[in-house]
């Protein structure tokens, strides 16, 4: 394998990673969005974020659907050489990750935060590689 045909098959690993993770997690919040926001409800009930939870799920299912979307155009865009969707797509899962943790730390929930960590990771290391590639 060379190093073109290389590098076009971890962009396309990262992209389609990124993009499975968050559009299901995304569209997840859209389908059953009563069931998600009862259960945020009780999980940051007893947190300074209880009187936002429905804002906040708004935001965080609007964050994730763009990154997920952003991540799988991203495939298309590392076939054609334009890497503007993943790198928009790492982006926006970055801040999403961000998001999702302090939601966790507030909610004194640090195993859930801790879970975060290696999705963070992956997305951290997308950003390098594109900036190295």
């Amino acid at each position: 394998m060379d190093d073109e045909c290389g590098i076009l098959i971890i962009k396309i690993a990262f992209s389609l990673f990124l993009g499975i993770l968050f559009l299901q997690s995304g569209l997840d919040k859209v389908f059953n969005y009563k069931d998600n926001l009862e259960w945020l409800k009780g999980h940051f009930a007893q947190s300074p974020l209880a009187k936002i939870v429905p804002f906040m799920v708004l935001k965080i299912t609007i964050l994730e659907v763009l990154a997920g979307a952003f991540s799988l155009l991203g495939v298309y865009g590392s076939i054609v050489q334009n890497d503007i969707f993943l790198e928009i797509g790492l982006i926006i899962s970055a801040g999403s990750l961000i998001a999702l943790f302090f939601g966790q730390r507030m909610a004194k929930d640090y195993a859930g935060a801790g879970g975060l960590v290696p999705y963070f990771i992956v997305t951290i290391l997308g950003m390098v590689f594109m900036m190295a590639a």
